[in-house]
């Protein structure tokens, strides 16, 4: 087949960042037109520097780039845009305190250089590209949605750029399954109508359901491209990891004890809002407890109340001793005193501080651990930085450099240096918002199993997870939560995902049971 039949070719790309750190070498990639592409790869493996070139966000060592069998270089986003080349990123860059609408049409007018049209002509525009995707009102404030309905924006945008080459960096990190399910039928559209899709994700099951062709990288080289019809989930996972990967997790059978976390009548309010509603939930030493529901029921203001972020009402007491709600006393830092870590669903925003390195960013919130401190007054920076590096080379992360900045690091990565520091500090419970998001199969199997061992070692945990799967093979029990409130718990091993979805859908216990018969 002739090269300028494929919409896009890379050939023999390189790229090394300052300092000599090599990402890839020697990447070829082709993309045929009317195809849905995915790329799969273990964090760290060089996809989303990738993509970055593609969109022109980075400039190859080098190598070659050729559109419909022309050289060209892409200097620039807004090229990359111009070239028909459009990119929903894995992180959400929406204004929080402008309209959804005009976060949709931002890129559009920036591109044409015009000024953006308001009233009534924007909000239909919006409510037209929204359409197919969500129910979201395009008057309001982006900062006002949930993570997965900022998330469907992102995507909004990208759909109403005129482009034959749509990237998505793990789209479905926030859906729900429906969600999620509901989006690749899109995306099946826009194939069917001559678009070429690539799809960046870890999720095998996506990338066997969706995808026409999968591309593995590993450590920077491109070790495989199939037909995804031709593979398997356990094929692509070692393709990935360069070993065997458990697909499923082992844990023995639970043996729970005493309480250690009792939560009473727990609400909490922003805006003026009421975002939990009186939840009442016991969690016991050896036992994972699950919470589900679709984003924006709850769970959030759960986990930040019961980890000091949130001010609330109610009451939470830990190992029998009462735990302030409201006040300077009801903070992190005395979540932490108390034997509470916390892994926060939002990394970049709660769980990091991005400017500054690994290394700082593992000590926040345990710097006067006292392994860290050199005397009364001063801090050991050398130790909290080679427990970093220990850290670092336990949890697999990549590059394993301590001085680097947190937004150095793609967002597994990130994800592991949080889920690294909040871990290995022993707690007496774990608070653990989506673990394994943006996390690559083979840190997904190992943070599954610091998670069983914690419970294993008495400890109890509270797992909230947008990731049916993942909710259903780690938890003792589940918990179904709807607009604030508790819906009905389940035993993992005899409910099943349409059970759950009908709980988080809102029907009460009896009534999802009676759908279900």
């Amino acid at each position: 087949m002739a090269a300028y039949q494929y919409v896009y070719v890379m050939k023999n790309l390189t790229k090394s960042y300052p300092g000599g750190r090599e990402v890839f070498k020697g990447i070829t990639l082709s993309f045929l037109p009317t195809a849905k592409i995915g790329v799969l790869g273990p964090n760290g493996a060089g996809k989303s520097t990738l993509m970055n070139i593609i969109d022109g966000i980075l400039q190859p060592d080098s190598g070659s780039i050729r559109i419909d069998g022309n050289p060209i270089r892409i200097d620039s986003p807004a090229m990359a845009q111009r070239m028909g080349i459009g990119f929903v990123h894995q992180e959400i860059a929406l204004c929080a305190d402008i309209s959804v609408a005009e976060n949709i049409f931002m890129a559009e007018t920036a591109q044409s250089r015009r000024r953006l049209m308001g009233g009534a002509d924007l909000i239909a525009r919006a409510t037209e590209v929204l359409a197919p995707l969500a129910d979201i009102d395009p008057r309001l404030p982006a900062g006002r949605l949930s993570i997965s309905q900022q998330q469907l924006v992102e995507i909004a945008k990208a759909l109403t750029l005129d482009c034959r080459i749509l990237i998505l960096d793990e789209p479905t990190g926030v859906l729900t399954p429906a969600e999620a399910d509901h989006l690749f039928r899109i995306l099946k559209g826009l194939r069917d109508h001559g678009k070429t899709i690539i799809l960046i994700t870890h999720k095998l099951r996506e990338i066997m359901d969706t995808t026409d062709n999968v591309s593995v990288m590993r450590r920077g080289t491109m070790v495989g491209t199939v037909k995804t019809a031709e593979t398997s989930p356990q094929a692509l996972a070692e393709l990935m990891v360069g070993r065997k990967v458990l697909l499923e997790v082992e844990k023995r059978p639970v043996a729970p004890g005493r309480d250690v976390l009792v939560v009473e009548n727990l609400s909490v309010q922003t805006d003026g809002v009421a975002r939990l509603k009186g939840v009442s939930l016991t969690i016991r030493a050896g036992e994972i407890l699950g919470i589900a529901g679709v984003a924006g029921n709850g769970q959030s203001e759960l986990l930040q109340a019961l980890g000091g972020i949130a001010q609330a009402t109610g009451r939470i007491t830990l190992n029998g001793v009462d735990l302030p709600l409201k006040g300077r006393k009801a903070n992190g830092q005395t979540r932490r005193a108390a034997g509470i870590a916390h892994v926060p669903e939002d990394r970049q925003n709660l769980g990091l501080i991005m400017d500054f390195a690994a290394w700082e960013n593992v000590g926040f919130g345990y710097h006067n651990a006292p392994e860290y401190q050199m005397n009364a007054l001063f801090m050991d920076n050398a130790a909290l930085k080679a427990d970093t590096a220990r850290k670092m080379a336990t949890f697999d992360v990549r590059p394993p450099i301590p001085t680097l900045p947190a937004k150095s690091f793609s967002g597994g990565n990130q994800q592991k240096i949080v889920v690294a520091r909040e871990i290995e500090r022993n707690p007496d419970l774990l608070l653990v918002g989506q673990p394994t998001r943006g996390v690559d199969i083979g840190a997904i199997e190992f943070i599954h199993k610091q998670i069983v061992a914690l419970r294993d070692a008495g400890k109890a945990v509270l797992l909230v997870s947008v990731e049916l799967d993942e909710i259903m093979s780690l938890s003792d029990r589940i918990l179904v939560m709807f607009d604030g409130k508790i819906m009905g718990e389940r035993d993992p091993e005899t409910t099943n995902e349409r059970d759950l979805g009908l709980l988080m859908a809102g029907m009460t216990g009896s009534e999802a049971q009676g759908k279900e018969t």
